[in-house]
């Protein structure tokens, strides 16, 4: 498999990258990443973009254990 680094990702991610930045299903980060409301986002227009520390901070922030 041929993983990307942080640096190969454009700053603001759609869903699509971020889904695949984060190796789930696109469905899967709208069920339990986007719909918390914790989870920031910047909007251009009425389109969500996602920013790697954004992400990497909500998951950190909602590990279990």
């Amino acid at each position: 498999m041929n993983q990307k680094t942080d640096s190969q990702y454009p700053y603001l991610l759609t869903r699509e990258l971020a889904s695949k930045y984060l190796g789930i299903d696109p469905k899967s980060f709208d069920k339990y990443i986007r719909a918390n409301s914790d989870f920031k986002r910047f909007m251009i227009g009425n389109q969500e973009r996602y920013t790697l520390e954004e992400i990497n901070h909500f998951i950190k922030n909602h590990l279990v254990g």
